[in-house]
């Protein structure tokens, strides 16, 4: 059943009150359109101006590596150009820095003769007494030899 408000609703006018108003309905679809096209040109024209700085961005790019590729082949070439006088003077550094470690180590090696020869020049003399003394005893052993008992003592 139809409510009675529900029968009242259509009679109530659609429109402001007064003179009627002849009219095209609408087209809403064609407004949104129009509204949207001045928007969208320039979303177009964004899109462009993009697509050139893209573009161009990337012809840079481009360029930046070939010129590193080249300053890289130069750097390259000079280190090529240049190894083998490094290589010389890393040798003569380190011929140099041998040739002092072994001035070092003859002068540790001199001083070290000069120790044992002081040392045996003290010691001489009390051996070439007990040498004498050695060889003018009488052996009582005869088979067995004086050396053998000098060593034996000790």
């Amino acid at each position: 059943m139809v409510r009675f408000r529900d029968f009242l609703a259509r009679f109530r006018p659609v429109g402001t009150p007064g003179a009627p108003t002849a009219g095209v309905p609408a087209d809403r679809a064609a407004e949104l359109a129009a509204e949207l096209e001045q928007p969208l040109d320039g979303l177009e024209q964004a899109q462009a101006e993009a697509a050139a700085i893209r573009a161009e961005a990337a012809a840079e790019a481009e360029r930046i590596r070939q010129e590193a590729a080249r300053n890289a082949a130069r750097i390259l070439e000079l280190a090529h150009a240049r190894a083998p006088r490094v290589r010389a003077e890393a040798a003569a550094a380190a011929g140099h820095a041998a040739s002092a470690r072994a001035a070092e180590l003859a002068a540790d090696a001199e001083q070290a003769a000069d120790r044992i020869r002081s040392r045996a020049h003290e010691r001489m003399p009390a051996l070439a007494d007990r040498a004498a003394a050695l060889a003018l005893e009488p052996a009582d052993d005869p088979g067995r030899h004086r050396w053998q008992q000098a060593g034996s003592a000790e």
